[in-house]
């Protein structure tokens, strides 16, 4: 089966890419690497260069290689930089999904894998489950939860059938740690092995689960393998809440560096974070293996041989009005 892989260059979609291949698709990967890169991409993947902008060269895609199954990945998955990347934040991440699905409709794909977010829940729902109702308070979270509600359109219109994860915090070899928006693991590792310290917004109290690769990626390429996973949505990741201080702790010890942190002004951000999987258990016998520590490790050890990366430069920011002062340097 032939497999279009979109966001093949980055952090979560090589992932995918390379456990489809494991698993004996043809696998198709587009790309626009403004924040992957090639490296990333798995051998024996057929790479194409571009956007989910292009309507055109999307739909060159899906005739040449008769694209029987889609995963939708490529998206610019910074949350709190929503707030201020409004028009770019939508036109990449619900108008090139729109692109997307409209060729996944036409190819009459298979199954149209969707990678969403915990972002569409909000505050105060907790843990978060997928029988509640999304309540986003972020551009990023309503743009994830908008596609959401298009695909449930699209099956009823056009019988296109579609699996939805909501990952949380995920984490692993491939992260693109120069980014300074986004990936808090990244971060910190990026900063210790430049020297500086971990900065931490507000006292760092806020907690999150975060998420291994390892567990999530391997789940993801066999769903479409699972019948009873079609038209539901599943949150995926880890069971156990973090705070961001304990988490700078662990990231330095797997360093193997003093944890030096320092903190900035708190930002507007949901401040606990974390998922019941009950559900994704209940389908798949799905429960997270890796523990933070242990991901943790394999992480720093990847990031030791890759060596630190120059923060990404200034991202599209549309409006200054708020921003924390230490994304305006």
């Amino acid at each position: 089966m032939a497999m279009l892989v979109t966001g093949a260059a980055g952090f979560i979609g090589s992932h995918v890419a390379e456990q489809l291949l494991r698993r004996g698709h043809e696998v198709v990967g587009l790309d626009d690497l403004s924040g992957g890169f090639t490296d990333n991409v798995p051998s024996g993947a057929i790479f194409v260069q571009g956007t989910v902008l292009d309507a055109a060269l999307l739909t060159r895609i899906f005739q040449e290689h008769r694209i029987t199954h889609v995963f939708h990945l490529a998206a610019y998955a910074a949350e709190g930089l929503s707030h201020f990347i409004r028009r770019f934040n939508y036109t990449n991440n619900v108008v090139g999904s729109m692109n997307v699905l409209n060729e996944a409709v036409k190819a009459e794909v298979r199954c149209f894998v969707f990678t969403s977010s915990i972002a569409v829940y909000g505050a105060g729902q907790t843990p978060m489950r997928e029988s509640l109702t999304p309540e986003p308070e972020d551009p990023y979270g309503i743009a994830k939860y908008a596609v959401e509600m298009d695909l449930h359109a699209a099956r009823r219109m056009f019988g296109i059938d579609s699996i939805v994860f909501r990952p949380h915090n995920v984490y692993g070899e491939r992260q693109h740690i120069g980014d300074r928006y986004r990936n808090v693991i990244g971060i910190f590792m990026n900063q210790l092995m430049r020297g500086e310290p971990m900065s931490i917004f507000g006292d760092g109290s806020q907690t999150r689960a975060f998420s291994y690769i390892g567990d999530v990626a391997p789940l993801m390429a066999r769903a479409i393998e699972q019948p009873a996973a079609y038209n539901e949505v599943f949150n995926i990741g880890a069971d156990q809440p973090t705070s961001v201080n304990d988490l700078a702790a662990l990231v330095a010890r797997a360093m193997g560096v003093p944890p030096v942190t320092t903190h900035l002004e708190p930002r507007k951000e949901v401040v606990h974070a974390f998922a019941d999987h009950s559900k994704i258990a209940r389908v798949f016998g799905y429960r997270s293996r890796w523990s933070l520590a242990d991901g943790l490790e394999r992480m720093a050890a990847w990031a030791k041989h890759a060596g630190p990366a120059s923060p990404s430069p200034r991202q599209h920011i549309e409006l200054t009005r708020n921003l924390p002062p230490s994304w305006t340097a």
